[in-house]
């Protein structure tokens, strides 16, 4: 139910991207790759902040679902196109989009990729008939390529409910999910 929120049609194919468009925006689309055994992180996280990737490169082991970054790319979008973005560039509201807090700083470095991380999630905000930053993103990532639904299988679960203060009663009522957008959702009215 909450998915169909935000988008109004997945693709996945050969390659394992997954592709969604964002309802509110029909000629938006939010392509997600996650990578793991990557070996070239400190040059890929370089690029982004030389601006030479057009894309915001995330931990995953920050994340608990592919719609966690969902959420967050639809929020950072919609603060794009109304000029109300609190950093400097799409792809850094995505990543601040993720954090349950106000602080820019924390949310780069809780979700944002660092020098020593093996494994990314990318993400990129494109128009429904432009995939070539998806393959030249795609080609300057030395690892392998994974479903991104497989990204669960790269999270630190305790992590991420001490980051986002999940109790466990809270998840005997809800899912861990369910609780990460709700905080990602309210750190605008807290």
């Amino acid at each position: 139910v909450l998915h169909s929120l935000f988008y109004n049609d997945t693709r996945r194919n050969k390659s394992m991207k997954l592709t969604q468009t964002l309802e509110l925006y029909p000629d938006t689309r939010v392509t997600q790759m996650l990578f793991k055994s990557v070996k070239n992180a400190a040059e890929l996280r370089q690029k982004a902040v030389e601006g030479k990737i057009n894309g915001a490169l995330i931990n995953p082991t920050m994340l608990v679902d592919p719609f966690q970054v969902l959420v967050a790319a639809n929020k950072a979008f919609h603060l794009h196109s109304i000029g109300n973005m609190k950093t400097r560039s799409l792809n850094s509201e995505i990543i601040f989009s993720l954090s349950p807090t106000n602080k820019i700083s924390e949310a780069f470095k809780r979700f944002g990729l660092s020098d020593r991380d093996d494994s990314v999630l990318v993400v990129i905000v494109h128009d429904k008939d432009e995939m070539q930053a998806v393959a030249d993103i795609t080609a300057m990532v030395d690892g392998q390529q994974l479903p991104v639904d497989q990204v669960s299988s790269l999270s630190d679960l305790e992590k991420i409910r001490k980051l986002y203060k999940v109790s466990p009663q809270e998840e005997t009522c809800g899912s861990l999910l369910d609780a990460v957008v709700c905080r990602m959702a309210i750190k605008d009215v807290m």
